[in-house]
Parts: C-alpha cells; sequence; structure tokens
C-alpha cells in the first residue's frame, strides 16, 4: 500500500488533539489524525465522561463526554481524517525532511509536519489477569460493548467492578439474556444509583453477580469456554463464558513513542514555548506529553498550545505563505472555511 501524503498528521484525538485539528483548519490544512482507542475524546472520554469540568471558558460546568462533543462540532468543517485503534509503531525522518510513520494497523503515511497530543501516552486497556486468555483477544475477550461477537444469547461475563463495568453489565442485561458481572471482591466501587440498578436486575433475573478470581480458563475446538474461579471462601466455581468484555479502565503508556528519538525530561518532551516545537524541527508536541518552565497540565494550556503549534507549523508547510493573524469575527477567508456568512 502506498502511503498517505498529509501536511498534517495528530497522534492523539483527546481534546487538545482535537482543537489541533481547528487550528490547523484555520491555516487551511487538513489533518490525518491517529488514536489507540477506538474513538476520540482521549481522557475525557475514559477517565472522566460523565464528571463535571469548570474550568473551560465561557461554560460555566460541562462533563467530559460534552466537551469531546462541542470540539467535534467545532472541527466538523476541517474533514478531518480520523484513524481509531491504531498506535503509531514508527516515526523516522526521510532524506526529503518530511516524516514516514507507520501504525499497528499497517497504515502509513508521510507527514510534513507531526504534532503529538498523546497526553501522558497511548491509553491502552488494562489486559485480563489471565494471560491463557490472551489468544482469545478481539474474537471472544474484547475492551469494548461495541465489539461483542456470537449470537446474543451467548453467555457474557463482565469483569470489572467500578462504573464502567456495572453500566456496561446493565446496559448488556437489557438485550441480552446471559449476563454475568465477575469482580475479584464482592466490595464494588460504583455509585449507589447503579448498585441500586444493578440489585434490581438482579432481582428481576437479568443480570447475574458472582466475585471470584480468574484462575484459570476451559476450552474446546479452541474456544473459551468456562472460567474457573478461586472463590472468597476457599472454594472453586466453574463460569461459562463465551464472549468475555473486560472493564479495568485504561493504563497510560509512552509505548514506542519512547523509541522515535526524542529528548525526553520525566516522560515528556521538552518544547520551544514559541512555537511548541520539539528539538527535532517539524514535531510538535502539545498536552500534557510536553515539559517547559511553568508548564500546566491544564485542557486550557493545550488550547493555547496547539494554537501556537498551528502558527509555528505553517513555517514548514507552506513557507511561501506569510501567516498573518485573522480573527474569526471578520475574516471572509476563515468565514468560508467555517462555512458561515
Amino acid at each position: 500500500m502506498e502511503p498517505t501524503t498529509t501536511d498534517a498528521l495528530i497522534i492523539g484525538a483527546g481534546p487538545v488533539g482535537l482543537f489541533e485539528v481547528f487550528q490547523l483548519g484555520l491555516q487551511g490544512v487538513r489533518a490525518q489524525v491517529i488514536d489507540a482507542l477506538p474513538h476520540v475524546g482521549g481522557q475525557c472520554a475514559e477517565l472522566y465522561a460523565d464528571k463535571p469540568i469548570y474550568d473551560i471558558p465561557a461554560l460555566s460546568v460541562c462533563t467530559g463526554r460534552e466537551l469531546v462533543e462541542r470540539l467535534q462540532a467545532q472541527i466538523a468543517p476541517m474533514q478531518a481524517t480520523f484513524h481509531l485503534g491504531q498506535v503509531v509503531e514508527s516515526l523516522q525522518r526521510q532524506d526529503d525532511g518530511r516524516f514516514a510513520i507507520s501504525t499497528s494497523g499497517g497504515l502509513r503515511y508521510v507527514s510534513t509536519c507531526v504534532f503529538i497530543a498523546a497526553g501522558a501516552g497511548a491509553f491502552v486497556p488494562r489486559a485480563f489477569p489471565l494471560a491463557d486468555c490472551q489468544p482469545y483477544a478481539g474474537t471472544q475477550v474484547h475492551h469494548h460493548p461495541s465489539a461483542l461477537q456470537g449470537a446474543p444469547d451467548a453467555a457474557t461475563v463482565v469483569f470489572g467492578g467500578d462504573d464502567q463495568a456495572l453500566g456496561w453489565a446493565l446496559e448488556l442485561a437489557e438485550y441480552r439474556p446471559a449476563v454475568t458481572l465477575l469482580h475479584r471482591r464482592a466490595q464494588l466501587q460504583a455509585t449507589p444509583d447503579l448498585l441500586q440498578r444493578m440489585h434490581a436486575a438482579i432481582g428481576d433475573g437479568r443480570l447475574q453477580f458472582v466475585a471470584g478470581q480468574p484462575v484459570a480458563r476451559t476450552e474446546i475446538d479452541g474456544r473459551l469456554c468456562s472460567l474457573t474461579l478461586a472463590l472468597p471462601d476457599g472454594g472453586t466455581q466453574e463460569l461459562a463464558v463465551d464472549q468475555l468484555l473486560v472493564a479495568l479502565g485504561l493504563s497510560p503508556k509512552l509505548g514506542p513513542l519512547a523509541q522515535w528519538g526524542l529528548a525526553m525530561e520525566r516522560k515528556q518532551i521538552p518544547v520551544n514555548t514559541e512555537n511548541f516545537q520539539t528539538a527535532e524541527p517539524g514535531i510538535f508536541a502539545v498536552g500534557d506529553i510536553n515539559t517547559y518552565p511553568g508548564k500546566k497540565k491544564l485542557i486550557l494550556s493545550g488550547f493555547h498550545e496547539a494554537t501556537l503549534a498551528a502558527f509555528g507549523a505553517m513555517a514548514l508547510i507552506a513557507p511561501q505563505r506569510l501567516t498573518a493573524l485573522e480573527y474569526t469575527t471578520t475574516s471572509k477567508r476563515l468565514h468560508h472555511i467555517l462555512g458561515v456568512g
């Protein structure tokens, strides 16, 4: 496959990465965006989707989910292309000065500039504690309900004990008749409302709850069919399973980023605050992944960094064009890009 050629490739589709799309779009640059998660939003979508945020300008309060939705609406005119569920595995400078990028899914790009908006690194799902179940990943072991396969009446097990696990289990129990919530302990770390709904679903026979630690698995004809659980009372139990949904949250990992040859300070990338370029010309770092004197890990700071990075990149993307400061209130060019006026 021939690589996709672009002027701007953004690694990370969290709030700062999405705003980078917007700022590049105002400069007339359509970006390619890569993220390890299967959806946009980064930490906002995964860690505090329904929790309130109070420090976004002009918004007295919004949830992480609402912020991501607003950013998606804002960048819609920019026509960026998103490649989700992909981890950037290599990033190398070519002889012509551009960067060659490849992903875990076999995608290849050549880009004039690269914007790293990866937060604390690529968010990857925490693995199921029983390593013997790894061969079933993608067919019977999943990390999001949308990936579930098989018949609706197949034995579905949700492993976890927080709000996300309970929420997924209750949602699945609405249309799957054989759903079990499995957690290591009987104590769950969830909101009172979710716990109340869980107990109601158990009472109605729509959901089963089991407390136990997976210690072994059984397969038939190469397919996972049951888990052996060590119970709190010292006994064991066999639990039938056809689809296993692991809800243990996400863990940020630098992964291949650490091998890209960039200068690092305590797992962060130093940048020049004039344009948030790294020591490698053409590579910019915005958001929580960067560091500089006075750095504050705030979404607001990331928006500022993304703006200056977009202006700074134009010296490489279109050096023949002087990038003048225009205002969205008056610029006809910007109105045309935004589809207003």
